[in-house]
């Protein structure tokens, strides 16, 4: 097209030709990763709308913040990396802060705030790469591993495969149910697309579903997919009830509560986004200089401006790949994709009518493909394999990442210093550990 041609010739401050690529392949690249991970749009308001927060607000602030925020990687780091509300966090959110510690939503919002806060400092002053360091690889494999465990147990739950049982805790649910076979089906499709690497497959799965549902039966007389409020037609939902709600007082009132969960969000916050960033730098295959301090500026400023928009924590996407194999080689990628979820507001009805049996198998093939990491588990080494096992059993079976990550570090520490290796242990490593150890004895008296 003209325009585009008009485009590329001008200063090219993208450097578009400079890494090999066109105005037109970065428009397709950015709408690729858009359909790879246009799913959050689902799931995030279904996970977080289990703490009482209006979901169709949920959508509008994920949608915002994915926006923003991916605006912020393209300007910083010029790549074609898009942001948005972390997997995994927001179940920690969900499940482990409010509905399990009951932290209000509101409250739970300003510790994401203050962990994204904790999380920009020690990234712009260098000490996150020292306690990056500091942790065992095998450890950082676990807890990757046991929140893929967790998602994909969430999933089991709301798609009705495992419910619970006054003996034995959980067991299988009733295989009969029309619900259950939508997500049996969705899960057959979703790993298909997964084998194929089909970008979108994961929305075309939810969206699949959510029309099956229309002629599924779900109780009461109503399809499994219900009419949403205002119909098909309606405008975006009013971001209102969720904006600027962030409860910054909660924290110092509530601090032995708080403490463990703010250090389990700033663990997380510290590896997720690295590791996104490394493996989609090895994605771009030399194309492109990774310029890893911009890019950790951009996350680290994500993490903290979330909150305010009403949203757990926004960090770089993995499914970014999708637009990278499409020949997406700067932040023309990225902001292709931002526009891409703001027009998606305007399609907030069908997201907000999305049933658990939609979003179900996603969130259990998410989790399992999370799970890879356990890979990269040195099982030889019985300090790293125990602590690391220890990680992956405790979140799903506790319903806190928190706890299993303070489990596995106290524990990989513990056993360093009885097989006589502590010089093995960094001091960094060792201070959190006794602080963890210092919560459980407090919380135990």
């Amino acid at each position: 097209m003209p325009f585009l041609a008009a485009f590329e010739n001008r200063a090219d401050p993208f450097l578009i030709r400079e890494r090999g690529s066109s105005v037109r392949t970065e428009l397709v690249a950015g709408a690729t990763t858009f359909a790879a991970m246009a799913y959050i749009l689902a799931v995030n308001p279904a996970i977080l709308g289990a703490t009482g927060m209006d979901k169709g607000a949920v959508l509008t602030a994920t949608a915002l913040a994915s926006a923003l925020f991916t605006v912020v990687m393209a300007l910083a780091a010029n790549l074609p990396v898009a942001a948005a509300p972390g997997m995994g966090i927001n179940a920690f959110f969900a499940f482990t802060l409010c509905l399990g510690s009951g932290v209000p939503w509101r409250g739970a919002l300003g510790l994401v705030f203050y962990s994204g806060l904790l999380f920009f400092l020690v990234t712009v002053t260098g000490l996150r790469s020292r306690i990056i360091a500091a942790i065992p690889p095998s450890l950082r494999a676990a807890v990757a591993c046991g929140i893929g465990l967790f998602i994909a147990f969430i999933g089991l739950q709301k798609g009705g495969l495992v419910v619970a049982h006054p003996v034995t805790l959980v067991t299988v649910g009733k295989l009969s149910a029309p619900g259950v076979g939508l997500v049996a089906l969705g899960l057959l499709l979703g790993a298909w697309c997964v084998g194929r690497r089909k970008p979108g497959g994961f929305l075309f799965v939810i969206l699949l579903i959510t029309l099956l549902g229309l002629l599924v039966p779900g109780g009461h007389g109503r399809p499994l997919t219900a009419t949403p409020e205002g119909g098909w037609g309606a405008f975006p939902p009013s971001i209102l009830p969720v904006l600027g709600q962030v409860d910054f007082g909660y924290f110092w009132t509530h601090l032995g509560k708080c403490l463990p969960a703010l250090f389990a969000l700033f663990f997380v916050d510290l590896f997720d986004g690295l590791g996104t960033l490394l493996g989609l730098g090895e994605r771009l295959k030399g194309s492109a200089a990774l310029p890893i301090d911009r890019a950790l500026r951009a996350d680290a400023l994500g993490a903290a401006g979330c909150a305010l928009l009403g949203t757990s924590t926004v960090t770089p996407y993995i499914e970014s790949a999708a637009g990278i194999e499409q020949g997406g080689r700067t932040g023309v990628t990225a902001l292709a994709t931002a526009a891409c979820f703001l027009l998606a507001l305007f399609a907030a009805p069908l997201f907000l009518a999305i049933p658990p049996a939609a979003t179900a198998p996603v969130l259990i093939l998410v989790g399992l493909g999370m799970m890879r990491s356990s890979a990269r588990i040195d099982f030889d080494d019985w300090t790293l394999a125990l602590p690391a096992c220890l990680i992956v059993v405790v979140m799903p079976l506790t319903f806190s990442i928190a706890e299993g990550i303070s489990a596995g570090l106290v524990f990989h520490v513990a056993l360093r210093i009885a097989a006589g290796r502590v010089r093995e242990v960094s001091p960094v490593l060792g201070g959190l550990a006794a602080l963890l150890l210092l919560h459980y004895v407090w919380r135990g008296q």
